[in-house]
């Protein structure tokens, strides 16, 4: 099981702060494409995934980063800071 956890516009268009799923994916963009077939809100949510930043276990993240051993993932956007 992998907990999965939505930030700003990710989680209002999937309309859930955080899930746990069962997966089967080996990577970050495997989990992904798995979320896309499941309903439409999940597909608008990571239509373009290079509007999305990712941390595993709360450590950034690539999207071809392997999920072996890890609890969460988390998808946000990117942000800005001063």
């Amino acid at each position: 099981m992998l907990d999965i956890v939505y930030f700003a516009w990710v989680r209002e268009r999937i309309g859930l702060p955080r899930e746990r799923v069962e997966t089967s994916a080996a990577t970050v963009l495997d989990l992904v494409v798995e979320l896309r077939a499941r309903e439409p809100r999940y597909d608008a949510a990571f239509a373009d995934t290079s509007a999305l930043r990712v941390a595993l276990d709360q450590q950034l993240a690539g999207f071809e980063a392997p999920l072996a051993g890890v609890r969460e993932v988390a998808f946000f956007p990117p942000m800005t800071g001063g």
